[in-house]
């Protein structure tokens, strides 16, 4: 109850699913500054333990499929969470004990960013697990996020396909809509995708001199604080990307990462919060 007099604002209620990443700037940390900067309370499933910073990857544990499980129904027995993403999953077990949490009549949108391998290259999914998360995650996902070799690895195909061609192989696979990220492709621009069964969008903007850490994570979390928020989800990807493009504008660089960061702070300015 509140003690200040005044009417209560409106609390939206978000949830990440993801690993740790030691330097905060991707993984469950970011995921929970993009939530708060976006006016969204975070909840959090914790996957597994990195050690890791913008130079690598440079240890990383699991946690057990039985604790994300508990973790996922302590959260979700209590707080009204209205849209979830994952992100690292690691194994095939916990992909299997996330997916029993959303079966369908949840009422909660899941954004799926079927995070594989670092930009430094250490694998954050087991090649085992791949087939799980096709199998059971992608068809109770509001809007999957891969960008090309993910995509690529989702369907079989090569990451030079067209991203029209990769969205449907991967919406075929029972999700709501894909988002193919163009950030691996070359260009002075980057162009991302979002296709559903009946429409198709494509996002331009300028890309980036820098290489910088945990944009994907971010970009993810922003479009689940949108849906929370209430947003459609055509509505959310581009409230999203136009946030994330203002982090990218102010990103920046540690001491001696070969990556640099995106600054996280209380966002007053994109479409977003103005609502």
């Amino acid at each position: 109850m509140s003690h200040t007099g005044q009417a209560e604002s409106q609390v939206y209620n978000g949830l990440t699913i993801a690993g740790s990443d030691s330097s905060g700037g991707a993984g469950i940390q970011a995921d929970i500054k993009t939530m708060t900067s976006l006016r969204v309370e975070a909840a959090s499933v914790l996957t597994a333990v990195t050690a890791q910073n913008t130079l690598g990857v440079h240890d990383m544990a699991p946690l057990s499929a039985r604790l994300v499980k508990a973790q996922l129904r302590a959260v979700l027995d209590d707080l009204p969470i209205t849209a979830a993403k994952t992100g690292m999953l690691a194994n095939a077990g916990i992909i299997e004990a996330v997916a029993a949490g959303f079966r369908p009549g949840t009422g909660v949108r899941l954004v799926v960013d079927p995070v594989m391998i670092a930009t430094s290259g250490a694998r954050l999914l087991d090649r085992d697990a791949e087939q799980v998360l096709i199998n059971q995650l992608l068809p109770l996902a509001t809007l999957v996020t891969p960008n090309l070799p993910e995509a690529a690895v989702l369907t079989g195909l090569s990451s030079t396909t067209s991203p029209d061609k990769l969205a449907d192989r991967i919406l075929a696979l029972g999700c709501t809509a894909v988002l193919i990220k163009g950030g691996h492709a070359s260009g002075d621009r980057v162009e991302d995708l979002l296709v559903t069964a009946n429409s198709r969008r494509v996002f331009s903007h300028p890309r980036s001199r820098y290489s910088i850490h945990g944009t994907g994570c971010a970009l993810s979390a922003a479009i689940t604080a949108c849906l929370a928020r209430g947003q459609g989800l055509d509505e959310a990807v581009d409230s999203a990307i136009e946030w994330l493009q203002i982090r990218i504008a102010r990103c920046w660089q540690p001491r001696s990462g070969q990556l640099a960061m995106l600054p996280f702070g209380l966002d007053s300015e994109s479409k977003s919060t103005r609502r």
